[in-house]
């Protein structure tokens, strides 16, 4: 029970990632916000699980964020961990791109960030240091560190996060906040899933976005991964962990990667 007395927050944390590690954290003893746009799984997964908050929101919504954060802070008096999870994918190759699409990437994956660590940095210049070391943990991709075809928008969101992790480090040590990244691989969620006919779709706020990879993109997955499988929510998990666990006071400013050992 490494996280007692601690306070989390998670995004993105009604399904996949997001959940597996509200979970993880909450089994090592911390009490969990959980945010997601989507409020009755959001609702149905904080029931199963002890000392869960869930309150739904759309992180791209300008006021959004620092709601957020006033009302975790208004309800518990601090915030130990914040978990950058939340996100979504808008695929299509280069020249299809519209300004939506990329703009839409951008606000999700680098904005919807920004703004809530912006209204945490404030409240931390308001605390201090404190003895025991708070955590930010941001989710990247391989995408970000590598690039990925069809994933433009996507990719330079996630590119976005690491430049955004690796300077808050620099500005946040003085207050002993480590800040640091998981970057993904392929890991199985609804983002992921496999079809053999017409990609599926997931409604985001009322609109539908394909999703998943073939199957045949998938068996060319394993191929080139050293594990020889895609991870799992709770693999993906566990790398977060890593990051809000106290054994991990003195590590800032890095991009682990959860891949399996897939290079792209």
């Amino acid at each position: 029970m490494s996280l007692n007395n601690r306070i989390a927050l998670v995004t993105g944390a009604a399904r996949g990632i997001g959940l597996a590690t509200a979970e993880k954290l909450a089994a090592s003893g911390a009490t969990v916000i959980m945010n997601d746009l989507d409020a009755e799984p959001l609702n149905a997964a904080a029931e199963r699980i002890p000392q869960a908050q869930p309150i739904p929101g759309d992180l791209t919504a300008p006021e959004f964020p620092d709601q957020l954060i006033a009302t975790a802070l208004e309800q518990h008096g601090r915030l130990d961990i914040l978990v950058n999870n939340a996100g979504y994918v808008w695929n299509s190759a280069a020249h299809n791109h519209s300004d939506e699409q990329w703009q839409a990437m951008l606000d999700m994956h680098a904005t919807a960030p920004f703004r809530l660590l912006r209204a945490y940095g404030r409240w931390l210049r308001q605390t201090g240091p404190e003895e025991s070391a708070r955590k930010v943990v941001n989710v990247s991709s391989v995408s970000g560190l590598f690039g990925a075809a069809t994933q433009l928008g996507y990719s330079a969101g996630k590119a976005a996060v690491i430049g955004i992790t690796r300077t808050l480090a620099k500005e946040w040590g003085r207050f002993n906040v480590t800040v640091n990244a998981v970057a993904f691989g392929h890991i199985e969620t609804r983002l992921t899933q496999p079809y053999s006919d017409a990609p599926p779709t997931i409604d985001v706020d009322g609109r539908d976005y394909r999703v998943g990879l073939s199957e045949a993109q998938i068996a060319q997955q394993r191929t080139m991964i050293p594990l020889g499988r895609p991870g799992t929510p709770q693999d993906a998990a566990n790398a977060l962990y890593l990051f809000c666990a106290p054994e991990s006071d003195y590590i800032s400013g890095e991009i682990l990667v959860c891949s399996g050992g897939l290079r792209i």
